[in-house]
C-alpha cells in the first residue's frame, strides 16, 4: 500500500512476487493469470456489478486514456501507458517490472496511473498527464504524486544516446540514470508541490519484485482507485 496517499481516501498499491505474475502475455495458464487479476480487482473494491477497472497494453509511449463513468467490468485497452479519471470509482492499473509506476491523486478524488520507462520519461508522459488533469480542472499544485517501486539510479545503466535524450548531456560511455529523480524534476516543473519517492528498487529487491533487467518475464501491477464513497477506501 502507498500510505502517503491513503490519507486522501485513495487506495494505491503495487503487487509483489507473492501475488504471482500478472503479465497477460505470460506463458502461464491464462486461467491462473486471470484469477490473480480477479483477486486484485476484489482487493481494490471494483469486482462485481458497477465495478470498473482500466488496464492497457503498455507500449512505452505517451498515450493517455481518460476514463468517464458509464461502463462496468474490466477494460483492456490497446497501446496506452497512462490512465486518468476525474470521477471516483474507477481503478486504474499499469504493469511494470523496472519502469516507474507513477501514482497521481487529488483530494477531491481525481486519480491517475502512469507507466514511465526511459522513453515515456524522455517524451514527457508525466507532464502530459498533469496537463490533461489541469484541463479538467485539477490544479497541479493540489496534486499528490508518488513515484513507486522501479529500478534505482545505481542499477539503471543506459547507453550514450539514451542518456543524452534523458538528460541533455552528451557522453561517450554508458552511464547510470535515476528515472525517479528525473520524473520528480518534471513534476516539480509542472507545478506539483507534493512529490514522494519509493525507496524500493525492483533490481536490488528482486526477491520481492519482478525485474526485467534481472531476467524476469513476470510483471507486477500498480493500481490506484478513489472509492465511490469518499473516505471509505477498500480494505488493505
Amino acid at each position: 500500500m502507498v500510505e502517503e496517499l491513503r490519507a486522501l481516501g485513495v487506495t494505491a498499491l503495487i503487487t509483489t512476487r507473492a501475488a504471482g505474475d500478472l503479465n497477460l502475455s505470460s506463458t502461464e495458464p491464462v486461467g491462473a493469470v486471470h484469477e490473480r487479476w480477479t483477486r486484485l480487482r476484489d482487493r481494490l473494491g471494483v469486482l462485481g456489478p458497477g465495478g470498473r477497472c482500466a488496464s492497457s497494453v503498455q507500449v512505452h509511449g505517451t498515450r493517455l486514456l481518460m476514463h468517464e463513468p458509464g461502463w462496468e467490468g474490466w477494460l483492456r485497452a490497446d497501446a496506452a501507458d497512462g490512465h486518468l479519471a476525474i470521477a471516483r470509482g474507477t481503478a486504474l492499473t499499469v504493469t511494470v517490472a523496472d519502469c516507474i509506476p507513477v501514482f497521481l491523486a487529488h483530494p477531491a478524488g481525481a486519480v491517475g496511473m502512469v507507466h514511465a520507462g526511459w522513453r515515456g520519461t524522455a517524451d514527457g508522459i508525466l507532464p502530459a498527464a498533469i496537463d490533461v488533469l489541469a484541463a479538467h480542472g485539477v490544479r497541479a499544485g493540489d496534486l499528490h504524486v508518488h513515484l513507486g517501486p522501479g529500478i534505482c539510479g545505481r542499477c539503471y545503466e543506459v547507453g550514450p544516446d539514451v542518456y543524452a535524450r534523458l538528460t541533455g548531456v552528451r557522453t561517450d560511455a554508458p552511464r547510470t540514470v535515476d528515472l525517479r529523480g528525473l520524473l520528480a524534476d518534471q513534476a516539480r516543473a509542472a507545478g506539483v508541490r507534493c512529490i514522494e519517492r519509493s525507496a524500493w528498487c525492483t533490481r536490488c529487491d528482486s526477491d520481492l519484485f519482478f525485474s526485467h533487467r534481472g531476467g524476469d518475464s513476470g510483471r507486477q501491477v500498480a493500481a490506484i482507485v478513489a472509492p465511490a464513497s469518499p473516505g471509505r477506501p477498500p480494505s488493505a
